[in-house]
């Protein structure tokens, strides 16, 4: 079992307990935090089927029953881990039209992710998978989580329509995200990233993995393990 041990990587800042937290929620609960690094996944959306939609849907109104308002943090926190659990279990099981495998979408993909690096934010390591993406990412000063992603996904899902001459939505409307709170939980966090192709049985030849080379060179590598522990909590 792979030991953490490391220093904190470049241009990383966890949760900070003396800043202020915002809190919003839609479908999903979200936390904010001026000058955090987030851990996020944003899927394609068909990559769930409508059976396992419903059978969310319908956990969640047993949730929201056996938990009436006023929530608590530590329950909306459990809350979003379940979804996750759940989600990403779905979703490596490679539903889905996955225009991720195309090759010449994960080059799409990817040169976004980078686009706008140092400038609007820092991304520091991904892995696009055939219906979903993985990555860890700060915002740059005067930009939200949420822009970021809208422009990504804004861009990447026109172009692909374009590419298949089709219309209609290509991600899903949420994404999922979290905080990440300290040195050692990036360490889960990366290893979970990294380590998602294999965990989903893909082959070697359709790994689509990065970090940023300032990251390698303190030591934050993908490591190569089998990862138990879904969704890097």
């Amino acid at each position: 079992m792979t030991t953490f041990n490391l220093s904190a990587p470049p241009y990383f800042r966890g949760l900070d307990p003396d800043l202020p937290i915002r809190f919003y929620q839609r479908h999903l609960p979200h936390w904010r935090q001026d000058g955090a690094t987030y851990f996020v996944t944003f899927r394609l959306a068909d990559s769930i089927p409508r059976t396992q939609r419903d059978d969310l849907k319908r956990w969640r109104e047993i949730w929201e029953k056996t938990h009436p308002p006023p929530r608590s943090e530590a329950q909306w926190h459990a809350f979003a881990h379940e979804i996750t659990l759940r989600t990403e279990r779905w979703m490596d099981e490679g539903y889905g039209e996955c225009y991720l495998r195309d090759e010449a979408h994960v080059k799409l993909m990817s040169d976004s992710l980078l686009h706008f690096q140092q400038q609007r934010y820092f991304t520091s390591c991904y892995c696009i998978m055939p219906n979903h993406c993985h990555l860890v990412v700060k915002p740059s000063e005067g930009f939200e989580l949420e822009g970021i992603l809208n422009s990504w996904k804004g861009y990447v899902g026109f172009q692909i329509n374009k590419q298949l001459d089709r219309h209609g939505v290509v991600w899903a409307d949420e994404s999922y995200d979290r905080i990440i709170r300290d040195e050692e939980h990036l360490f889960r966090v990366v290893r979970y990233i990294g380590n998602n192709p294999r965990q989903a049985g893909l082959p070697s030849s359709q790994w689509h993995r990065w970090v940023h080379p300032d990251w390698e060179a303190a030591g934050w590598r993908f490591q190569e393990v089998d990862e138990k522990r879904r969704g890097g909590n």
